[in-house]
């Protein structure tokens, strides 16, 4: 993630790891004051992203399924590669329906968002028209659906979406249907609804989906701080490289 992205990422995990360091008595990091200022905006503005994206979630499948859905309130890690330097992937809102798993990936982006050089890149085009390159939220989710649809039994649909969160954000018409603005996700999953009864396929049991997923994912708070840790230590290792 060149640019400024790259920078704001490496300090919203960086704040993730920080602050729960200083809380459990880890090894503290040293920052100044310009380094706390940016942790601190990028962090409330992926923070802001997420409440949003999780409070119209709820809205939506409240409305879609009444009680009958999951909707875990915070990141949930799947160990999706035991054994290796980076064992776990975070899912940024997994929600668990009669039709259908979301693996949904929220980004708090401004400005209009464009078709990359291929599928796992977007364009991000700020105001002044200044261009950046990033990495599609479909492309963050791949590994995570593929894991999911391995472990799982195969007539449960897991679909991953990306959910753009910012009210001063626009997508191009040619983007994946699973890329989609905040306004957009009523009528999204209303539409996998539809789709998914028509299909005649049985429907998912949302306890029993949820007790599959949790074989192979964690909500442990421990867990969360040990993969933030190792995000932290490999973006700081990357940006060492890369000067």
């Amino acid at each position: 993630m060149p640019g400024i992205f790259a920078f704001l990422a490496t300090g919203y995990l960086g704040w993730k790891f920080i602050g729960r360091a200083q809380r459990t008595g880890a090894p503290r990091v040293r920052r100044s004051k310009t380094d706390e200022t940016v942790l601190a905006r990028a962090h409330a503005r992926g923070e802001a992203g997420e409440a949003r994206t999780h409070a119209e979630l709820r809205r939506v499948l409240t409305a879609l399924c009444g009680t009958d859905f999951y909707l875990h309130d915070g990141a949930v890690l799947l160990n999706h590669a035991p054994g290796t330097a980076f064992p776990t992937a975070e899912i940024d809102h997994l929600a668990v329906t009669p039709f259908g798993l979301f693996v949904i990936e929220t980004k708090n982006w401004s400005g209009f968002i464009e078709p990359g050089a291929d599928s796992s890149e977007l364009v991000r085009v700020a105001s002044d028209g200044k261009r950046e390159s990033r990495k599609s939220p479909l492309a963050q989710n791949r590994t995570k659906v593929a894991f999911l649809n391995a472990k799982l039994p195969k007539v449960w649909t897991i679909e991953g979406l990306g959910v753009f969160a910012a009210p001063d954000c626009s997508l191009h018409p040619d983007l994946p249907p699973s890329l989609i603005h905040i306004s957009e996700l009523s009528h999204c999953l209303r539409l996998r609804r539809h789709d998914f009864r028509l299909s005649g396929i049985k429907p998912v049991n949302v306890r029993t989906a949820f007790k599959a997923i949790m074989l192979n994912a964690s909500t442990d708070t421990k867990d969360l701080e040990e993969h933030y840790k190792r995000m932290w230590i490999n973006r700081q290792v990357v940006a060492g490289n890369a000067v």
